[in-house]
C-alpha cells in the first residue's frame, strides 16, 4: 500500500489497532519490571488509557481528522493510569494539536504532529530523564522526520526500526534498566502502540495467537449490604451516557449543547457536558436518573449508558449520615468543607488508618492497581470542599493525581507527592487544620512526609542482583524506597533483616500492616520476635489487608 494522506476512519483503525497490539501484549510489557515485586503494571496502565482514548473516538469516525484525535486526547486524559498512562495521554495531547483543523493529513503534517508529541510529552514531566518513553519517542519522531519518506508507510518504516534501536539503547542510558537487565517497560509500551498502528496501514490482519481485546479496567464485587431495605439515597445516581443527537429531533448545524448542560445543571450536580460532532458525552449526579434519560431522549438516543448508586460505593459515607438521618444529607449539600484530604490506598485496614488519620476519601488503589485521573475527580465531586489535599501515596501515581487537581476548576487543589503509604499516613496526621493557606499545608505537609522511613517486604517474581542483594524468584524481598536490603526465602526473616537494615532499634514507635497473605499467628509471633530483638522500641500490628506487600513497616 503507498498511503498519501490519511483521514478520521484511517487514524481511528490505526489508534484501535494500536491498543489491541498492546493489549495482546501488555503482560510482557508489565514483566519489563526493574524492581523484582509486582507493580509490573505499566502494560495495563498504558492498555487502560490508550483504550479509554478509543471508546472515546468510536463514534467519530465520519468527523475530521483533528475532531477525532482531539476526541481520543480527550478519553485518554480522563482515562490515563499510573505514570506511563498520563505521559501516553500527553503523548496523544500533542498528536492532537498537530492535526487540530485538519480533514486529512499528508507525510509532513503527520511528522508535525508527532513533533508535537515529543513536545507535549516532554512539557508533562517536571524533570525529564533520558532512557525512557521520552527518549524512545523523541529519537524515532527524529529519525522518521529524516526519512524522506513520501507515504506513511514509509515514514513508520522509518519510525519503527529507530524505536526499537532507542529502546534497546534505554539501559545504557539508565543504569537501574541495566542492572535488572530490562529495557524501559514504557518504551516497549509505545512500540507495541506504534507496530499496531503500522500494521492497521499495511492492511495487515491481527497476527494468529494474540490476545481478544481485554476489557479496561477492574470489576468489582457489588457490596449489597451498603444498600439495605431500610436504607436512604443520599447521594443518588453517578450518571453517564453517550448521546448520539438525532436529525429527526434536532439541527444538527445549529444546536446549541449549552440547552442541554443547563438542563443538567439544573437537576443535578457535578455535570460535565460536551459536544464533539453529533456526539454528547454526559456525566451528572442525580437522584432521579430516569427523568434525565427520558428528557435527553429527546434531542437524541443513547450510545452507551452506565447508572450506579453512590451510595454504593461510598459506605463510609452512609455510615456518616446514618448519625442523622434526616439533616446531615442537607447539611453536606448546602456547607462546603473549608479543608478535605483525597489519599489512595488498597487494603481495608490501610484505608481505615489513613481515616484515623484524617483522610475524607480513600480513592482505591496502589501497587499494580493505579486509579485514573476520573476516580480522583470523582472523589473531588463528592467532597464538595473549598481547598483539597492530595496524598497518592505511590510514585507511580503522582502524575495522574496532579492531572487531576490541573483538571479540577471547582476547589483549589494540591497534591503533596508522597510515594508510599508510610510517608502518606504520617503527612496526613500531620496536617493543621487551623491553616487556611492550601500551599502552606502542601509544603509542611510535604516536609513532614519526607521525614519518615517505610520499610516494605514482599515475595520477588524472578531473580535479580540490585544493590548488592542476590534476589532469587519466590523469595521475599526487604526494601526502603528504591534500594533492595534483604533478601530470604522465609518471610519472618525478610522482615527482620529488613527492620535491622532501616535502623529500627533507633526509634520509639514503629507501625506494622500485615499484608492479605499473612495470618494471625504469623504476624503475632513476628511481633514477639521484634519485641525480643529491639526492648526500647514499642511495635504496634495491625491487620493492613494490602495485595503486593507481606508487611508494611513505618518507623515514626
Amino acid at each position: 500500500m503507498n498511503t498519501k494522506t490519511i483521514d478520521s476512519g484511517v487514524f481511528y483503525g490505526m489508534l484501535r489497532a494500536g491498543s489491541a497490539r498492546l493489549g495482546a501484549n501488555k503482560t510482557t510489557v508489565n514483566d519489563l519490571n526493574v524492581f523484582p515485586i509486582p507493580d509490573g503494571d505499566t502494560g495495563d496502565n498504558m492498555f487502560m488509557t490508550i483504550d479509554s482514548g478509543v471508546k472515546s473516538a468510536s463514534g467519530l469516525k465520519g468527523a475530521g481528522l483533528g475532531e477525532l484525535a482531539s476526541a481520543a486526547s480527550k478519553g485518554m486524559l480522563l482515562g490515563a493510569r499510573g505514570n506511563s498512562g498520563v505521559i501516553l495521554s500527553r503523548i496523544f495531547a500533542g498528536i492532537a494539536r498537530g492535526l487540530d483543523g485538519l480533514d486529512t493529513a499528508d507525510v509532513a503534517a503527520f511528522d508535525h504532529a508527532m513533533q508535537c508529541a515529543v513536545e507535549e510529552s516532554y512539557n508533562a514531566v517536571s524533570n525529564p530523564v533520558e532512557g525512557t518513553i521520552l527518549t524512545v519517542l523523541k529519537d524515532s519522531v527524529a529519525k522518521a522526520g529524516k526519512s524522506g519518506a513520501d507515504s506513511l508507510e514509509g515514514y513508520f518504516g522509518a519510525l519503527l526500526p529507530e524505536m526499537e534501536a532507542s529502546l534497546e539503547r534505554t539501559p545504557d542510558l539508565l543504569p537501574v534498566l541495566k542492572e535488572a537487565g530490562v529495557v524501559d517497560s514504557g518504551g516497549s509500551g509505545l512500540l507495541c502502540i506504534a507496530q499496531g498502528m503500522s500494521d492497521a496501514l499495511e492492511g495487515k490482519a491481527a497476527e494468529d495467537g494474540e490476545e481478544p481485546l481485554p476489557a479496561a479496567g477492574r470489576t468489582h464485587a457489588v457490596n449489597l449490604d451498603a444498600f439495605g431495605p431500610d436504607s436512604e439515597l443520599g447521594f443518588g445516581y453517578c450518571t453517564e451516557f453517550l448521546l448520539r443527537l438525532q436529525t429527526s429531533k434536532v439541527d444538527l448545524t445549529t444546536f446549541d449543547v449549552n440547552v442541554i448542560k443547563d438542563y443538567l445543571d439544573s437537576v443535578g450536580e457535578s455535570v460535565v457536558c460536551f459536544r464533539e460532532g453529533s456526539i454528547v458525552k454526559v456525566h451528572v449526579h442525580t437522584r432521579k436518573p430516569g427523568d434525565i434519560l427520558n428528557k435527553c431522549q429527546t434531542w437524541g438516543e443513547y450510545l452507551t449508558l452506565k447508572i450506579e448508586n453512590m451510595t454504593l460505593q461510598h459506605e463510609e459515607i452512609i455510615k456518616r449520615e446514618a448519625a442523622s438521618e434526616e439533616e446531615a444529607p442537607a447539611v453536606l449539600k448546602k456547607i462546603r468543607k473549608p479543608l478535605a484530604i483525597v489519599t489512595v490506598a488498597s487494603g481495608e485496614g490501610l484505608a481505615a488508618a489513613l481515616r484515623e488519620a484524617g483522610a475524607d476519601e480513600v480513592v482505591e488503589g496502589g501497587q499494580t492497581m493505579n486509579p485514573s485521573a476520573a476516580a480522583f475527580i470523582e472523589a473531588f465531586d463528592r467532597l464538595d470542599a473549598e481547598n483539597i489535599l492530595v496524598f497518592p501515596n505511590n510514585s507511580n501515581i503522582i502524575l495522574t493525581a496532579q492531572q487531576a487537581a490541573e483538571l479540577y476548576d471547582k476547589s483549589r487543589v494540591a497534591v503533596v507527592p508522597t510515594r508510599n503509604f508510610g510517608s502518606g499516613y504520617v503527612g496526613i496526621a500531620s496536617v493543621d487544620h487551623g491553616c487556611k493557606d492550601l500551599q502552606t499545608l502542601a509544603e509542611a505537609a510535604a516536609e513532614a512526609a519526607g521525614s519518615v522511613v517505610t520499610g516494605l517486604v514482599s515475595k520477588a517474581i524472578r531473580d535479580t542482583l540490585k544493590d548488592g542483594v542476590d534476589v532469587h524468584e519466590g523469595d521475599y524481598v526487604g526494601f526502603s524506597g528504591s534500594e533492595m536490603l534483604a533478601d530470604s526465602p522465609v518471610r519472618s526473616e525478610a522482615a527482620l533483616a529488613l527492620c535491622e537494615a532501616i535502623g529500627a532499634a533507633e526509634h520509639d514507635v514503629v507501625l506494622v500492616f500485615a499484608g492479605s497473605d499473612v495470618d494471625g499467628d504469623e504476624s503475632e509471633a513476628l511481633a514477639r520476635e521484634l519485641g525480643k530483638k529491639y526492648r526500647r522500641t514499642e511495635f504496634i500490628m495491625n491487620a493492613g489487608g494490602q495485595p503486593v506487600y507481606d508487611y508494611i513497616f513505618v518507623l515514626c
